[in-house]
């Protein structure tokens, strides 16, 4: 598909608006000349990229939109500049912007200096990031090096054609340079989603949707006052209730118990989930009227193993915190999970590493943070999506620093007296309201609409009560919360 064809697939049908001035620049080597004409001739471009603006659903964005008929989309200065000077006016004009790049990588007939021009385009989208603009890019077949190594995987979401083939060495390069060729699904978008380095797999016909309702949720700005619901949050939950410990985690292993993806589906007003497995959910979502980053842990549907949570899901979470916070988005976090991945292969992937890293993640951020505590919540997995401003709880919801099964491996060397353990170590709900965490308790019955009802009250007037609270309050209640975490000494 050409860069035209794309757009016309893409945009609105006339409202595309060209940015690109004519290419003055002249080159020493006859060659390169005379190949560069032969580029304008068969693609009827002057360069690599077209960029410009233009209305998706009636929405303004920015475009910049690879040709890879012209010399394999590569990128030689003027590409670059043409590259650089579109992310710029995109910036001053406060624009969100999309990048469709299709590239072999740096134009080599212009060596080192188009090489440098990496940077410069890099530069030019940092800036626009740091406006707080939206930034996504669409990775198509193929991208690799340098586009694949700097702008064409810096979006705030980046998403992937079908079977794209991706990568940083191309595998003519990579079989002269070792000898054997490349083994052939490393650099396909399947495998990088696979391994979390992407974050959607889009066929080209189902993009524009994609795109139209990413776009609506991170541009969107909430109403004033929510919508009332009829629905009440809670009913009063004394801290000292007397739930049974060990009755709160049967429950909260109950197949057919909500799950988080459930939650999430009946909250939001719009939700668009990212790719994953099962046990992650990642999203954007519109809650209130408000744009939201979302991770969530997803309990295994009927029949399937629990799925622990890994070093990558944990990456995962710390990628969308940092997102949220660059565009100024509340992060809603889920908490249900049997634990993280207990296994040599988790030992040498950092799990534990990259819990201390969300930790301190979230702890720092300053963008809202809401916790949702809504089944299982067992050891360092659960508790790294736990630091928050606020944190709700399901009644039958429960944190420990391990399974209770385990607990009681470790003190009574037998799993026998895990409902002891349970019921010694303040893990409900209710309990840990004490400790300082929970700081509402969102009651159960034995219908599961209630408590999604229930809580999707709860979460969408916290979301809008932290929005209002003036930032220097909210961070200041924040490190006094974490302060105090786990009570007096």
């Amino acid at each position: 598909m050409t860069a035209r064809q794309l757009l016309d697939l893409l945009v609105d049908p006339g409202s595309f608006d060209s940015w690109d001035e004519p290419v003055t620049a002249e080159y020493a080597d006859p060659d390169y000349r005379d190949a560069l004409a032969r580029a304008r001739a068969r693609t009827g471009l002057d360069e690599a990229v077209l960029t410009g603006r233009a209305l998706l659903d009636g929405r303004p964005i920015a475009l910049v939109a690879g040709e890879f008929g012209f010399l394999g989309g590569s990128i030689g200065v003027a590409t670059a500049e043409r590259i650089t000077r579109a992310v710029e006016r995109a910036t001053a004009e406060r624009l969100p912007l999309l990048a469709l790049p299709v590239s072999g990588g740096t134009r080599m007939q212009e060596g080192s200096a188009a090489f440098l021009c990496m940077v410069r385009v890099t530069a030019a989208v940092h800036a626009h990031r740091s406006a707080g603009l939206p930034y996504l890019t669409y990775l198509r077949n193929p991208t690799m090096g340098g586009v694949f190594a700097s702008w064409g995987t810096l979006g705030h979401l980046v998403l992937a054609e079908p079977a794209a083939r991706l990568g940083f060495l191309g595998p003519r390069v990579y079989e002269e340079l070792r000898g054997e060729p490349l083994p052939p699904d490393v650099q396909r978008a399947e495998t990088l989603a696979a391994n979390g380095r992407l974050d959607a797999i889009v066929p080209p016909e189902r993009l524009r949707d994609f795109l139209s309702r990413a776009f609506t949720i991170l541009t969107a700005r909430p109403a004033a006052v929510p919508a009332a619901s009829p629905v009440p949050a809670a009913l009063p939950v004394a801290a000292d209730a007397d739930d049974d410990a060990w009755e709160s985690v049967r429950l909260s292993r109950r197949p057919g118990r909500l799950s988080a993806l459930e939650l999430l589906e009946h909250t939001a007003e719009l939700l668009l989930p990212l790719d994953g497995d099962s046990s992650l959910v990642r999203a954007l979502a519109l809650i209130g009227g408000r744009p939201v980053m979302v991770v969530a842990q997803q309990r295994p549907g009927a029949g399937q193993p629990e799925t622990p949570f890994t070093a990558a899901d944990l990456r995962a979470v710390r990628r969308q915190a940092q997102l949220a916070e660059e565009l100024g988005m509340p992060l809603l976090t889920v908490v249900d999970t049997s634990g993280a991945e207990l296994s040599v292969a988790a030992e040498l992937d950092g799990v534990a590493l990259e819990i201390a890293h969300c930790l301190t993640t979230l702890v720092g951020l300053r963008t809202p943070v809401l916790a949702v505590l809504l089944g299982q919540g067992s050891g360092g997995g659960a508790l790294a999506l736990l630091p928050a401003d606020r944190v709700i709880a399901a009644q039958h919801a429960w944190l420990a620093p391990l399974p209770p099964e385990g607990a009681s491996a470790i003190v009574h060397r037998d799993g026998e007296h895990a409902p002891q353990l349970a019921r010694a170590q303040g893990i409900t709900a209710t309990a840990l309201t004490a400790t300082g965490l929970v700081d509402q308790v969102v009651p159960e019955t034995d219908d599961p609409a209630d408590l999604r009802d229930r809580l999707a009250t709860a979460v969408t007037t916290a979301l809008t009560e932290l929005a209002e609270l003036p930032t220097p309050t909210r961070l200041a209640t924040r490190a006094t919360r974490n302060r105090h975490l786990g009570g007096p000494a």
